[in-house]
């Protein structure tokens, strides 16, 4: 049985929806254990076709980064202005607020958006200086530091092997950078901002190294250590019960893959990192809350949400979820395929208590 530490997921993870009001205004989040303040903040406009907005306590509010794009971070006062108690304020940009306008926004939380300072030299952890905004038991953290132009090692803070790793250099216009300890080699890479290819083989990237418990390498790649360069890095390791950082193998039949997490879903991002054109899919159980679950949000894509969009049919479970459909580059047979995913429920609490599916 899948017994975990976290019996309320809701305490670091949340999806809400919201409709713009083309001014200023705070979106509420209904977390069970009471209170969320996110440090992590997703939002991304579902009934026109916009870009996905990324801000994070540790850069601050009105620093967006956006998946669909390469684009360097941008400052905007009218974006989220603030992180709140429980959920975030925004200002009147169209992209987080249009009137009439539907949204989502996920969040995470990282440590209330306390950082501190790895001095490498006096820690002797990595060999490069960071800023880290961790939060162990949830298995997330937020990583800032200063590109040297030689390959490095860099703290993350979470007391685990990182699953995976999403690097953004933020005053250029490089791509998203994605390492995953799941991959066949630790010279692979893919990249959050495009569909074009499934990854490719480049050891100056992460310095052909997977990351340790400790620290994530990086090598002379300017997407992830221009030397001066500033940037920022997403690290979360699988916590049981709560997130999962996985891969599947596509069986190519509406009988698709069943794909074992260990608990109910709340959220799911798929890629193919085998074949050019793997999108990266997103679900979620606020979109819609009965299966199947295909409402359509790409995160290199700035698309709007396409509702009912067969080809992506995917089922949450009480513990895990299952592909019901061949198509849309989620399902190819014999093709390998990474996942990340966080929970609603654990399929068994830590007092004994089963979860149910949908």
């Amino acid at each position: 049985m899948a017994y975990t530490t976290i019996d309320d997921p809701s305490e670091y993870f949340q999806t809400v929806l919201y409709t713009g009001t083309g001014a200023t205004r705070s979106v509420t989040n209904t977390a069970n254990a009471g209170d969320f303040r996110p440090d992590w903040v997703w939002i991304k406009a579902r009934s026109f076709g916009e870009s996905h907005m990324l801000y994070d306590s540790t850069r601050g509010v009105t620093k967006d980064l956006r998946t669909d794009g390469s684009n360097a971070e941008n400052t905007n006062t009218t974006g989220l202005t603030s992180f709140d108690t429980n959920g975030f304020s925004t200002g009147s940009m169209q992209n987080v607020n249009k009137n009439t306008s539907t949204y989502v926004a996920w969040q995470w939380k990282a440590n209330g958006g306390t950082t501190a300072t790895n001095d490498a030299s006096s820690t002797s952890i990595g060999n490069t200086d960071s800023v880290i905004q961790a939060n162990t038991e949830a298995g997330f953290s937020i990583v800032t530091y200063t590109g040297t132009g030689s390959a490095g090692t860099i703290a993350h803070g979470l007391g685990a092997t990182p699953n995976l790793v999403i690097v953004k250099e933020r005053g250029n216009t490089n791509s998203w950078l994605v390492q995953s300890n799941l991959f066949s080699s630790s010279n692979f890479v893919t990249f959050l901002n495009r569909s074009d290819t499934g990854g490719e083989n480049d050891s100056s990237t992460f310095n052909g190294t997977f990351p340790t418990s400790s620290v994530f390498s990086v090598g002379t790649h300017t997407g992830t250590n221009r030397s001066s360069g500033t940037y920022v890095a997403y690290c979360f390791t699988s916590i049981k019960g709560y997130s999962k950082i996985g891969s599947y193998t596509g069986n190519g039949s509406t009988d698709g893959p069943f794909v074992y997490t260990g608990f109910k879903p709340a959220w799911l991002m798929i890629k193919n990192v085998e074949q050019a054109g793997g999108q990266w899919f997103i679900h979620d159980n606020k979109r819609e809350t009965f299966n199947p679950s295909n409402s359509s949000l790409f995160a290199e894509s700035s698309q709007a949400e396409t509702a009912n969009n067969s080809a992506l049919d995917i089922d949450f479970l009480s513990n895990g979820w299952k592909k019901r459909n061949t198509g849309s580059g989620a399902n190819n047979d014999g093709i390998k395929y990474i996942y990340m995913a966080f929970a609603e429920h654990p399929f068994v609490s830590s007092k004994g208590v089963p979860t149910t599916a949908r």
